[in-house]
C-alpha cells in the first residue's frame, strides 16, 4: 500500500545531513508499517519495540553513549549496526522514556546512523522531557490514507491523474466523475485506516472492515486508561463520542459529560488532541494572515481523525449509503464536512501540526458561516463543504464581500465548474485546491 510519506522517507535517507527521524501520528495510521518498508532499502533493518521488547530497557537505563547503545542492541538482536548500512527503529518509543532522550546523542555522537524513531501517546512523553531535541530531531507527522492514497491503493492510478489534472476549465467527462463518486462513496464507509482499507481490497466485503472498525474503536477506549490518571478513561470516552454528535457545531463542553465538571472535560479534550485522534476546528476573525492572528479561543468546533471511525460511533446505516445519490441522507452528523476537514489536514504540511480554521458571524437576520479557511501562498482560501449538488453560496459570498476575498472555493458533488470567482472541486478532489 503506497503512502506519501513513503517519499518523504526516502528522502529523508538520502540527505546527506539528516536528522535523527521521530515519526508522530495516532495509533493504526501505519507508522510502522511505513518504516519497515524504508528498511527494505537498507542491507540491514534492526527493530526495537519498547512496549513488547523489555528487557531492552535496561540498556538504556545508565549511559546513553550511542555507540555503547549500538554495541548491546546489536549483539542482542544478532543483527549489526553500521553507519549508512543499518536502519536502527525505535518503535513504541514512548514506552521508554531514556530511550526518547537518547535521540538527541545519537544525532550528536553517531550521525552517520540512520535512526527512526515512532510511537503512540508521544506528546505525553515529550512533554515530560524538557527541550527535548531542538534543533537535533526532525519530526513527521503521519494520517490516516487520504482518498488519493485509497485510489491509488484500490488499483485507480489513472482515475487519480485525469483528477489531479482537471480543473474548472478541464472538467472531467461525466462517466469518470460518477466513477471517482462511487470510489468516494467507499472510502467515506471505509475511511483511512490501513487495516480496514486493505481487508475491503483484500475481500471485496464491507461488512468485516465494519467489525474492524468497531474493534480498533475498542482498542482506543482501552487505551485511554494510559493517558492520564488525573482524567478517568470514562470521562474520556464521553468525550471522545461527544465529538462525533457536535460534529459541525461549536463544541459545548457542557453537552460533553453529564457527571464532569468544566476543567476536567477540558483536559480530557486536550488530552485527546495531544494524542491526534481529534482536531480542533479554530475561530478566527480572517481580517488578515497569519489566520492564527485573531482566533476566539473560546469558540471552535472539533473534528475525529478519521472518519470512518466516526460513522460507526454514529451509527450510519450501511445500506443507506451504498443505494444513496446524495450525501444527504447520510450527512447526519455532517460527516462531509468531517471528511473535507481531515482531508485538509492530510494535503497541509507534514512536518508540523496543520492547524483547522473556520468563519463565523453571528447576526440577527444575517449569520454566516464558512466550514473552513485556508491559506495558499500569501491568499485566504475561503471553502464552504456541501453534501450534494445543490446548496445557495450565501455566507461564503458574505465572507468574501466582507473581507475583500477574491476567490472562494466550494467543494460538493457536482463536476469541475466555476461560478463567477468561485470555483467549484468535487469532494473527491480537495487534494487539487493544494496542488
Amino acid at each position: 500500500m503506497k503512502r506519501y510519506i513513503d517519499q518523504e522517507l526516502l528522502r529523508w535517507k538520502s540527505d546527506p545531513v539528516r536528522k535523527t527521524l521521530l515519526v508522530r501520528g495516532a495509533r493504526q495510521v501505519g507508522k510502522t508499517f511505513s518504516v519497515r518498508e524504508l528498511g527494505k532499502s537498507f542491507t540491514y533493518y534492526l527493530e526495537v519495540n519498547f512496549e513488547s521488547d523489555r528487557e531492552v530497557h535496561h540498556f538504556f537505563e545508565k549511559d546513553l553513549d550511542p555507540n555503547e547503545l549500538s554495541r548491546n542492541l546489536s549483539a542482542y538482536y544478532n543483527v549489526p549496526i553500521k553507519d549508512g548500512e543499518t536502519l536502527l527503529f525505535f518503535d513504541e518509543i514512548q514506552a521508554c522514556i531514556p530511550a526518547i532522550s537518547s535521540l538527541r546523542f545519537f544525532h550528536e555522537k553517531k550521525p552517520g546512523l540512520h535512526l527512526v524513531a515512532a510511537g503512540s501517546l508521544l506528546e505525553f512523553a515529550l512533554k515530560d522531557i524538557p527541550s527535548f531535541g531542538v534543533g537535533r530531531i526532525e519530526h513527521l507527522f503521519m494520517y490516516p490514507l487520504s482518498f488519493d492514497e485509497f485510489l491509488i491503493a484500490s488499483g485507480q492510478e489513472q482515475q487519480y491523474h485525469l483528477k489531479r489534472n482537471s480543473s474548472a476549465d478541464n472538467p472531467l467527462n461525466d462517466a469518470f466523475h460518477f466513477k471517482l463518486i462511487s470510489y468516494l462513496k467507499q472510502y467515506l464507509l471505509l475511511g483511512g485506516l490501513p487495516e480496514v482499507i486493505q481487508s475491503f481490497l483484500d475481500s471485496g466485503d464491507y461488512f468485516r472492515p465494519q467489525a474492524i472498525l468497531d474493534q480498533l474503536i475498542t482498542g482506543l477506549e482501552d487505551d485511554f486508561a494510559k493517558y492520564k490518571a488525573r482524567v478517568p478513561s470514562t470521562r474520556l470516552t464521553e468525550v471522545f463520542k461527544s465529538v462525533v454528535f457536535q460534529a459541525g457545531n461549536k463544541f459545548n463542553f457542557s453537552r460533553a459529560s453529564d457527571s464532569a465538571n468544566h476543567p476536567q472535560t477540558k483536559e480530557a479534550l486536550e488530552l485527546l488532541e495531544m494524542a491526534g485522534l481529534v482536531y480542533r476546528v479554530k475561530h478566527t476573525a480572517a481580517n488578515g494572515l497569519p489566520l492564527g492572528a485573531e482566533i476566539n479561543p473560546k469558540k471552535f468546533k472539533v473534528i475525529l481523525f478519521d472518519h470512518g471511525i466516526f460513522h460507526r460511533i454514529l451509527g450510519l446505516e450501511l445500506s443507506t449509503h451504498l443505494v444513496s445519490d446524495s450525501f444527504s441522507v447520510i450527512n447526519k452528523g455532517q460527516l462531509a464536512e468531517q471528511y473535507a476537514g481531515t482531508e485538509i489536514i492530510k494535503y497541509s504540511s507534514n512536518k508540523s501540526r496543520a492547524p483547522l480554521y473556520y468563519w463565523h458571524r453571528e447576526k440577527r437576520g444575517s449569520s454566516a458561516e464558512v466550514d473552513y479557511l485556508v491559506q495558499k501562498d500569501q491568499t485566504i482560501l475561503p471553502v464552504e463543504v456541501k453534501s450534494g449538488t445543490q446548496g445557495k453560496m450565501q455566507s461564503l459570498r458574505i465572507f468574501m464581500n466582507e473581507k475583500n476575498i477574491q476567490t472562494g472555493i466550494r467543494v460538493s458533488l457536482e463536476n469541475f465548474c466555476q461560478y463567477d470567482n468561485i470555483q467549484v472541486y468535487p469532494l473527491y478532489a480537495i487534494e487539487n485546491i493544494f496542488s
